[in-house]
């Protein structure tokens, strides 16, 4: 009776959010007399904008090192480094109530510079605070003598109101769901419950949290620091919000670095195969990386194979979650986005197999976990990632296209196809009308050969789409080039600091 009364109020809540038309205009840009500006009055190549100082108190920032440290757990960022953090006020603009509510936004702030450099990271990952913080020491001294680097949480995440609406034994059966299971219906049933209790718990917010929005807030912090251009890094999926912005604020774009990028050809089906198929390579990558170090895993995807199997007919208890040949999946899949954590990756399934499962268990913590005071990953990666995308799959085609990935991509092609089911209880976006972005000062995109997270040749179709884009490729793996990659850093170290625009079709060496 209860999942009855919760499916007829979740259909009213998310038919109220989504009725009506939208009342936002087409561009919401202003120019620099508060008119309007169209952006076919853009045209032609533009050069690289001049840096400008920002407004240092603006925010009432105070400063944070403790609070930092604690949020950083036991993986501190490499050196000392002064932050300073601070809120700011934005609103949360529901479809429903377009201009109504309020939401926090949390920030940080490291560096010296004059100028203020924005990071943005993906929803389902690190919060941006603590992502820019560890950017922040892989990057070049000078550059953060020239900017300050100001992390987003953006909204939805970490500690801007950050989502923790599915219930703990949800989150779980989303996470420990094997995939290669026939029988998918339990996978439906529990995907419905986090999309039900999500609605219950965020009411009419629910569909305000998603990468339009999130770009609103971009252009509210240009405006409280006070600079006429906004400059930034957008990291993976948070690239859509930095080419979001650029769309709906085209005469307010400062230097702009995207380091991996969604691919914007594709719907979500094309993109999560995509993304399976970049998981066997970079896999592969791994493997022949664990051999050429010597590694204690013999024969890394036979070894995976049988933990796998393992973990099928004895799966291992834990606080949270439990370790699966599911949640044994997504833990690998995690491991694999951060090249400095492959040891750690390699480490954590030589010991599994031999009983000892806590190196596996610690990379699933962040995502199921109230962790380090930073909140689950999954739940801001499952409701923002939803609000993303408007394709919604049937379970059967679903279930087709299980069988076609596993047989395509034997090890993760499962697991993708599967994550097409989690979006189908949540209501479609309604479609935000914008114009392509029609011209740009130069921006530096960097792809990763073998990124799991933003394949590289989705990266390279979203830098297609942006005229005036230098591509900056990396022959390496993992997600993500910048602070990896000396070449990519280097690159993007002279286009910030310099206004060089490195050339389009640069390679990287791995």
């Amino acid at each position: 009776m209860r999942r009855a009364a919760l499916a007829l109020l979740a259909v009213s809540v998310l038919t109220a959010c989504s009725a009506g038309p939208s009342n936002r205009p087409v561009i919401a840009v202003k120019g620099e007399e508060n008119q309007p500006v169209d952006q076919s009055a853009l045209a032609g190549p533009q050069p690289v904008p001049p840096l400008s100082e920002y407004k240092k108190d603006s925010l009432a920032w105070s400063p944070c090192n403790e609070q930092m440290k604690d949020r950083f757990g036991s993986n501190p960022p490499q050196g000392e480094q002064t932050y300073e953090c601070a809120r700011m006020t934005v609103v949360l603009d529901p479809p429903g109530r377009p201009g109504r509510g309020t939401l926090g936004i949390a920030l940080m702030r490291v560096g010296t510079g004059k100028s203020a450099l924005v990071v943005v990271n993906e929803p389902g990952g690190e919060p941006g605070t603590i992502k820019a913080a560890r950017l922040a020491a892989t990057l070049p001294k000078d550059l953060l003598s020239t900017y300050t680097i100001i992390g987003v949480d953006r909204r939805g995440t970490g500690r801007s109101d950050g989502m923790s609406c599915v219930p703990q034994a949800t989150r779980a059966q989303l996470v420990e769901y094997d995939p290669t299971e026939t029988e998918q219906s339990n996978l439906v049933v529990a995907a419905g419950d986090a999309a039900q209790e999500c609605v219950l718990d965020l009411e009419g917010r629910l569909t305000a949290f998603d990468s339009w929005r999130a770009a609103a807030d971009l252009e509210r912090l240009r405006d409280y620091l006070g600079t006429d251009r906004l400059n930034a890094i957008g990291l993976g999926e948070g690239s859509r919000v930095i080419t979001t912005y650029a769309q709906r604020y085209p005469n307010r774009i400062g230097r702009t670095v995207l380091d991996g990028a969604p691919d914007p050809t594709l719907d979500q089906v094309g993109v999560l195969e995509s993304r399976a198929a970049a998981a066997e390579a970079t896999f592969a990558a791994f493997a022949t990386d664990c051999k050429t170090r010597g590694c204690a895993l013999a024969n890394p995807r036979e070894d995976v194979q049988a933990l796998l199997g393992q973990l099928r007919t004895n799966r291992v208890r834990g606080e949270y979650v439990d370790l699966t040949a599911g949640s044994a999946l997504n833990a690998i899949l995690t491991g694999l986005e951060d090249r400095s954590r492959w040891p750690q990756l390699a480490d954590a399934l030589v010991k599994a197999r031999a009983g000892d499962t806590s190196g596996l268990f610690a990379l699933l913590d962040p995502i199921v976990n109230d962790l380090d005071d930073n909140p689950p990953r999954f739940d801001a990666g499952l409701v923002i990632g939803c609000n993303d995308t408007a394709t919604r799959i049937p379970p059967d085609r679903v279930k087709a296209l299980t069988a076609d990935w596993q047989s395509k991509h034997a090890l993760f092609g499962a697991v993708f196809a599967r994550q097409l089911l989690h979006c189908n209880p949540f209501p479609p976006p309604k479609a935000e009308k914008v114009d392509a972005l029609k011209s740009a000062p130069p921006i530096v995109v960097l792809s990763t050969a073998n990124d799991l997270s933003t394949p590289a040749a989705g990266t390279e179709h979203a830098a297609q789409r942006l005229p005036g884009s230098a591509l900056v490729g990396w022959q390496g793996s993992g997600h993500g080039a910048l602070g990896l990659s000396g070449c990519a850093t280097t690159a993007v170290r002279d286009y910030l600091i310099d206004a060089k625009v490195p050339s389009n079709g640069t390679v990287c060496p791995p």
